[in-house]
């Protein structure tokens, strides 16, 4: 499903116009991702959460090279669903 597909879903359930439905989500996920920018974790229950999480610095090698680099610790943006949301898929059962 794509980011296209579910303004589509949204607009056919709700009537409210495509542009709008639009605009909602891409303010949405704009302002999940500015809190992750800035270290804050987004909660939604019965949904999950958006967290950051951080990355120690560790040693990587370059093969073509056959050098070691050090990777920095840096943070990346994780998701974790909520044991509804994953009750809810595990139990799913789908009929061809």
């Amino acid at each position: 499903m794509t980011k296209a597909d579910i303004v589509a879903e949204i607009a056919a359930e709700t009537g409210i116009e495509r542009n709008e439905v639009l605009k909602t989500v891409e303010t949405f996920m704009s302002a999940i991702k500015s809190s992750l920018a800035k270290e804050e974790n987004v909660y939604l229950r019965g949904f999950g959460s958006f967290i950051v999480k951080r990355r120690a610095e560790k040693t990587g090698r370059n093969i073509s090279k056959n050098t070691t680099i050090i990777i920095p610790a840096h943070n990346i943006p994780s998701f974790k669903p909520a044991k509804v949301f994953v009750e809810e898929v595990k139990n799913k059962v789908v009929v061809k």
